[in-house]
């Protein structure tokens, strides 16, 4: 998380350790593999150094395959989750100064931006992901559609910054990206507390159709790739 109202350390261990069950976790960690296999893959080559921002648990980061894999994360815990071979940074979104410019290929982050507290906290953080993004290089980001969530999306104490995939497109062309692909309705809200146990073929299954998408999908997909020059970056 950014900005001067983001939970300390203490806080973010506490929040995360208390919202997903392992029942939760292992639906989460089957989720994740077969996302990465099915769709997410095709967006990361495999010499490519990718990042994960807002890791958490690690489910994408350890399911990708890449030359370099990095976790980006406030949690300590997120230490505890990450494979052998994934490199984590403990440091905030905007901050992420271990990297260095134009050294990354993908940046990947999923239900990370609706816990930013503010739109000037997601503007620093998408102007730091640019900074470190390679020219032609790619951010992809999922997180839920508050055009599709007026309710529920306020049932998670962090949550702070609603977006629909109109206004997430919207601030990525204002930071220096072309957006690439965009995907209102993706992917179901979530797997907590799900009334089954998520199994391959489901995702498999539901991948393969999108039309269903348009009833299911809660969670909206944004690819903007960054242009070759910066100079049409708000603030540059």
């Amino acid at each position: 998380m950014t900005g001067q109202e983001a939970p300390d350390n203490d806080d973010v261990e506490a929040i995360y350790r208390n919202r997903f069950s392992e029942r939760d976790l292992a639906n989460k960690r089957i989720l994740w593999a077969e996302l990465v296999a099915g769709f997410f893959q095709r967006f990361i080559p495999l010499d490519a150094t990718v990042v994960d921002l807002g890791a958490g648990n690690c489910e994408f980061i350890n399911s990708v395959s890449a030359k370099r894999r990095l976790a980006v994360d406030l949690n300590p815990d997120c230490t505890k989750h990450a494979d052998s071979g994934v490199e984590v940074l403990t440091t905030r979104s905007d901050k992420m100064t271990e990297l260095a410019d134009g050294s990354v290929d993908t940046i990947f982050t999923s239900n990370f931006f609706e816990h930013l507290q503010t739109k000037g906290d997601l503007m620093s953080t998408l102007h730091e992901c640019r900074r470190v993004t390679s020219p032609g290089g790619l951010i992809i980001v999922m997180m839920p559609n508050i055009r599709w969530l007026p309710g529920r999306y306020w049932d998670y104490l962090d949550h702070h910054l609603p977006l629909t995939d109109v206004s997430m497109a919207e601030a990525l062309e204002l930071s220096g990206y072309e957006v690439v692909e965009q995907i209102g309705r993706f992917l179901p809200y979530t797997v907590k507390d799900a009334r089954f146990e998520v199994r391959p073929f489901m995702i498999r299954a539901y991948l393969s159709v999108p039309f269903v998408w348009r009833f299911l999908g809660k969670q909206m997909l944004v690819v903007g790739r960054r242009r070759q020059s910066d100079s049409t970056a708000m603030g540059v």
